[in-house]
């Protein structure tokens, strides 16, 4: 028998503390059914209290290794995550046009929940020009949203529409609009913006500290809905009921001394308590 789950690929920087980026992606195509296989960008060192140091990948080993995953595996979506210079971004814009995925989630990573910047500034022009045209959805924070747009940073629900119409503007199909830094407010929206249209995905907000990865799980299990064929408004729904669960289940969780992760596998877990 052969199996016919998707082949996602993540390309991002990798998380010593295994609760974001490279390893919080591979745990959340897993948990969503699909196969998992990746590139890594960067080395950091991390923990739950923030990054403490940052190692490039040479561009040489970044090309090797897209040119083993896309030679060989079937890839169906690709994420994108940490990429952390210009140099990283020309690279990985020019292995998407050659390659071509049939779906290309791109989550701008430009600042940590714990707000250590992870994109040199001289690159942020870079990556708007020459990956964000070539997603199909782009999955920006409040933070890197205010960023790609110049606009001032959201601090209540009621100002998140001032950042709409910058985001209309940039060069490309689909973004959603994450929510989770609206600490204060007792609702968790995310807004879909495409064709024009805006759509809220709204949940209530758990009241926990151990958000860490949220915003790469919730891009990596998007990508991998798509690979699935869901429609992208279903596709998102499903993403966000995803990470919805994984942060209640992980509001249990007890890991380091910061900000802790999610519970990826929360629909396997007989300690979770939450229901598929």
């Amino acid at each position: 028998m052969h199996s016919t789950k998707p082949v996602i690929l993540t390309i991002a920087g990798s998380d010593s503390s295994g609760g974001a980026g490279i390893q919080a992606d591979i745990k959340a195509i897993s948990a969503t059914g699909g196969y998992a296989c990746s590139v890594v960008t960067a080395l950091t060192a991390q923990n739950t209290n923030g990054v403490t140091a940052v190692e490039p990948v040479s561009q040489k080993m970044i090309r090797a290794q897209l040119e083993a995953i896309f030679g060989d595996l079937p890839v169906a979506a690709v994420k994108v995550g940490m990429l952390g210079d210009g140099a990283t971004i020309r690279t990985v814009a020019e292995a998407m046009r050659r390659h071509g995925p049939a779906h290309l989630v791109v989550d701008p990573v430009m600042v940590s929940a714990n707000g250590d910047p992870l994109l040199a500034e001289e690159a942020v022009a870079v990556l708007r020009d020459e990956l964000l045209p070539l997603a199909d959805v782009i999955t920006p924070n409040l933070p890197e949203a205010a960023l790609l747009t110049h606009c001032a940073l959201p601090t209540r629900l009621a100002e998140v529409e001032s950042l709409f119409a910058g985001l209309a503007e940039l060069d490309c199909a689909t973004v959603l609009l994450k929510g989770g830094f609206l600490q204060r407010e007792s609702r968790s929206p995310d807004w879909l913006l495409s064709g024009g249209e805006v759509r809220c995905f709204d949940a209530p907000r758990v009241m926990t500290i151990n958000t860490h990865g949220t915003g790469c799980t919730l891009s990596a299990a998007l990508a991998c809905y798509l690979a699935q064929g869901l429609a992208l408004e279903l596709a998102v729904a499903s993403a966000k009921h995803y990470i919805d669960g994984a942060i209640a289940a992980g509001a249990a969780l007890r890991v380091g001394h910061g900000r802790g992760p999610v519970e990826h596998f929360f629909r396997v877990s007989p300690r979770s308590g939450v229901t598929p």
